[in-house]
């Protein structure tokens, strides 16, 4: 039980876009280099084509305006349906960053069906969640925990999938605060500004979720309930599940440390846990520590 039952989550205003199943890669930041570049052989499927700025003209079948996630007003909806989940962490994230971010402005969240356009492509649970910068938005095809489970031996339980809604966020937040124009890709490696940007992301919403517990709603409920250990557990597995190293082993690969795009499991873990347990105030850390000091390797 992530969310405080009795918590008011009705005005979360989320929209589910897409329909069938056309899967595409996107220009986002997130998951999506992984998938990608490593997950797409166990998918059956070559995304690599789609990779570097994107399919800016979209692609597959969508509605541009979608429908609202019905049924998703409490925080029991939301921790009985994964979609009113992802709807109501906006309202959460939103109340944190808001808190954290002078003149902060939110990026909007589109859950996908099956797949749908974007600024960066398409969308779809292929690509995996990613937040596009040219749009502002966050797109989570909600399947896409239960490939982490099938594909990647993940747990992928209610706060693992909170974790990565925030890993996503921290991008926007990476946009609006000028970290993605002061340190642009420079390619790949163990020491890329794209691992150092995937891994301040990782300690972003380790700090949100280590003062989950103060934002409120409307009525003064809190959203959500404080985590337990296994929950914990559980939110640091899928930190090591999108580790680079984890997943070309899990590919069948050999691990390249040349080709990381967002660090190893160990780093993933340690930067989450870094957040969460001391705050927000060290994960600018990320881009100033030698690449030898970014956490275990």
């Amino acid at each position: 039980m992530t969310f405080n039952p009795d918590a008011d989550v009705s005005d979360n205003n989320v929209r589910r876009r897409g329909r069938g199943a056309v899967v595409a890669g996107a220009g986002g930041v997130g998951l999506l280099g992984i998938i990608a570049l490593i997950a797409g052989p166990l998918l059956g499927i070559d995304l690599t084509p789609f990779l570097g700025g994107g399919d800016t003209g979209g692609g597959g079948t969508s509605s541009s305006e979608g429908t609202l996630i019905e049924n998703c007003d409490t925080g029991q909806d939301a921790n009985e349906n994964v979609d009113c989940r992802v709807a109501s962490s906006k309202l959460v994230l939103n109340k944190y960053w808001s808190e954290q971010v002078e003149g902060y402005t939110p990026p909007e969240l589109v859950i996908v069906d099956g797949a749908t356009s974007s600024a960066c492509g398409t969308a779809s649970n292929a690509a995996g969640p990613f937040y596009c910068p040219p749009d502002q938005t966050v797109y989570i095809d909600p399947t896409f925990f239960q490939l982490m489970q099938q594909q990647f031996g993940a747990s992928a339980g209610n706060l693992a999938q909170l974790y990565i809604v925030g890993h996503e966020w921290g991008h926007h937040i990476q946009n609006i605060t000028g970290y993605m124009e002061q340190y642009p890709n420079n390619g790949t490696g163990p020491e890329s500004n794209g691992v150092r940007m995937e891994l301040q992301a990782d300690c972003y919403a380790g700090a949100w979720i280590g003062q989950m517990t103060k934002q409120k709603d409307k009525n003064g409920n809190r959203y959500l309930n404080a985590p337990t250990e296994a929950e914990l557990n559980d939110a640091v597995n899928a930190a090591y599940t999108v580790g680079d190293d984890h997943i070309q082993q899990q590919s069948g690969g050999f691990v390249n440390p040349e080709s990381f795009t967002h660090g190893t499991s160990e780093q993933r873990q340690y930067w989450f846990a870094n957040g969460f347990k001391n705050g927000l105030d060290v994960c600018a850390a990320t881009f100033t520590l030698p690449g030898d000091q970014l956490g275990p390797q």
